[in-house]
């Protein structure tokens, strides 16, 4: 299945606008293909504003959140990787999510490589009435 991120930070993204709330992204910072301003980047984090007044030409797609911010009152393009997104909240109500550091099905749910799962059995369908 695909990652969950990405349609859970458009949903959020959605919702908080649609409040009339501030949309942030804790984005880590270490994470390969983050392109923010470093001089910003406090304990390897930063928090982005993303509302419609405070960037340009949004796209939050599947592998990347894009756009244009000014920092200082000078204009950047911002990549931040779907991965590197810790947290969409809203700055006032502080309402919105924080994600798991890595994506993975509970241990119970994974399947073990060294186990091939078993074939289904072919046999005659039975029906019982309750």
């Amino acid at each position: 299945m695909k990652p969950q991120r990405p349609y859970l930070v458009r949903a959020l993204y959605d919702w908080i606008v649609d409040s009339d709330e501030i949309p942030y992204l804790l984005v880590d910072a270490t994470v390969e293909g983050v392109v923010v301003p470093t001089e910003h980047v406090q304990d390897d984090q930063i928090v982005l504003n993303i509302g419609p007044n405070a960037v340009r030409d949004l796209q939050l797609g599947d592998d990347y959140a894009m756009f244009s911010g000014r920092f200082s009152g000078v204009a950047m393009e911002l990549v931040v990787p779907m991965q590197s997104i810790k947290a969409i909240y809203c700055r006032d109500s502080g309402e919105g999510m924080a994600f798991p550091e890595e994506e993975s099905l509970p241990s119970d749910l994974r399947a073990d490589d060294d186990e091939p799962p078993e074939p289904p059995r072919p046999g005659k369908p039975s029906l019982k009435l309750v």
